[in-house]
């Protein structure tokens, strides 16, 4: 089963963890813009990925139908400028169970990411750094004594890490706590975005937490900090969901209206799909509403969205079908 639809350590409120390295092969320029320059780091990463292992495919972006690249954005695999600007030039490494995707040729030669459901920093961090010695040693690093792994940006030199994980909020944004505990942890070297970027509408309650220093940190105390920010977090969280608990009528009500419209609509927009599987999922983790199970959840949070929506019924649809169709997947999940 892929990564996505499964729970993990503490899923209640951590929908997911991501470790990325940024590195650059040390005998091509960096910041790629020839195509002949590009043509031939493609080749060398295609010649050897049988090398590298790991059950990976080579994907060209440029071979993938519109659905199928948004598909990926939607999955968190790869972002929206990757897939609009590297149309044409780039390509991913990815294995069946998706949760490993390296981006070839975007900011840096590679990206690569690893997943996992829940929250396991630690031993996704292991992970990725043993398919990156592989890597490495295969396809060779750029790497400078003093600033470690060298990158296009800067702000990336050094780990080249990026450790980060999703964290489902409902209950600090009900009680409108979430601005001050973000606050709070402003001072502990982390960014905080929403699930799709720092301008995106964030219907599902969902943010991301990552580091921001790749310099002068290991691995190891990149992720520690991570890690004890997001515990902070989370026990925020929890707390906030007690004191909404407290009120079990007005709660209970919430859960349960959100589950009546999701169970009985004939048509309905993403927008409010989203806000209501939050509900629904806080209803589900808090033990309130019995009747899904987090397998149900995570397939909701999945299909709902627009491309994902068209793979599963295998059919492309305008998107006033979509708000149709979308009730109808939603019936079949939740029955």
């Amino acid at each position: 089963m892929n990564w996505y639809l499964q729970s993990g350590k503490d899923s209640d409120v951590v929908i997911s963890t991501r470790i990325r390295f940024c590195r650059n092969l040390k005998e091509f320029k960096f910041n790629l813009k020839n195509k002949s320059e590009i043509d031939k780091l493609k080749n060398k990463i295609k010649e050897n990925i049988f090398g590298i292992g790991y059950g990976l495919k080579y994907l060209e972006l440029k071979d993938m139908d519109d659905i199928t690249k948004m598909s990926l954005v939607e999955k968190n695999l790869i972002s929206p400028e990757y897939a609009l600007n590297k149309n044409d030039t780039g390509a991913i490494l990815i294995n069946d169970e998706e949760n490993i995707c390296i981006l070839i040729n975007n900011e840096d030669h590679l990206e690569i990411q690893v997943f996992s459901a829940g929250f396991e920093l630690e031993n996704t961090l292991n992970f990725a750094i043993e398919l990156d010695k592989k890597i490495e040693s295969i396809l060779g690093y750029a790497t400078n004594s003093k600033y470690g792994y060298l990158t296009s940006m800067p702000t990336n030199c050094g780990t080249g890490l990026k450790a980060s994980v999703m964290i489902h909020l409902p209950a600090l944004e009900k009680t409108r706590n979430i601005d001050k505990v973000f606050y709070t942890i402003n001072n502990f070297g982390v960014n905080v975005k929403s699930q799709y970027g720092q301008d995106s509408t964030n219907n599902q309650n969902i943010y991301q937490i990552s580091n921001k220093r790749t310099l002068g940190v290991t691995e190891q105390e990149t992720v520690e900090n991570i890690t004890i920010v997001a515990n902070k977090i989370i026990e925020q969280e929890r707390k906030a969901r007690k004191f909404l608990a407290k009120d079990t009528i007005d709660l209970e009500d919430t859960i349960y209206r959100s589950f009546g419209i999701l169970n009985n609509c004939r048509k309905i927009s993403l927008d409010e799909a989203q806000k209501l599987i939050s509900n629904i999922k806080l209803g589900t983790d808090l033990g309130i509403l019995k009747e899904l199970s987090d397998s149900k959840i995570q397939k909701l949070m999945l299909f709902i969205k627009p491309a994902n929506m068209q793979k599963y019924l295998g059919e492309q649809y305008e998107p006033l079908e979509r708000d149709v169709k979308r009730a109808e997947i939603i019936k079949n999940i939740m029955a």
